[in-house]
C-alpha cells in the first residue's frame, strides 16, 4: 500500500489493485465519514460516473474503501475546474470544496473526476433545511 495523504483529518492509502482506503481522524471524524458515505451512495444511485464508487464502509474505524479515480491533477484552468464541479451539481450534489486538490484524472477514459466528499451537500436536503 502506498500512503498518498496523511493529514490531521484523514489518512489515505492506495493499494496496487486499485482500491483507496481512507481513514478519518479528529473530533468530527464520524460526522465527516457519515457524510461522505451518504453522498457517495447517493451519487451512485444517480449514475454519476466521475466519482469514486464506495466498496466498503466501516464506521467503527471510521474508514471507507473506494475505487481509484486516477491521479491527482497538478494544473487545470479555472474554467474547466469550475465546470467539473458544476457538472456534479446536475447530479444533485454540491461539493463545497471546489479546490484543485479534489480533482483527479482517469487515464483509462480521459476523464476528470472528483474526490473527497466529506463536506459535500446533497442539494435536495439543503432545500428542506
Amino acid at each position: 500500500m502506498l500512503k498518498v495523504k496523511d493529514t490531521l483529518r484523514a489518512t489515505v492509502h492506495l493499494t496496487f489493485d486499485g482500491r483507496v482506503f481512507k481513514t478519518y481522524h479528529g473530533a468530527d471524524a464520524a460526522q465527516r465519514f457519515n457524510n461522505e458515505v451518504r453522498v457517495l451512495r447517493y451519487l451512485e444511485t444517480r449514475g454519476c460516473n466521475f466519482v469514486p464508487r464506495l466498496l466498503e464502509a466501516d464506521e467503527t474505524m471510521p474508514q471507507i474503501v473506494t475505487t481509484n479515480c486516477g491521479q491527482r491533477v497538478e494544473r487545470l484552468d479555472d474554467q474547466r475546474r469550475l465546470a467539473l464541479f458544476a457538472e456534479l451539481e446536475t447530479f444533485g450534489v454540491r461539493h463545497d470544496d471546489a479546490d484543485l486538490r479534489n480533482v483527479t484524472y482517469r487515464f483509462s477514459d480521459g476523464r476528470f473526476c472528483l474526490i473527497d466528499f466529506e463536506f459535500a451537500t446533497i442539494l435536495s436536503e439543503a432545500k428542506t433545511v
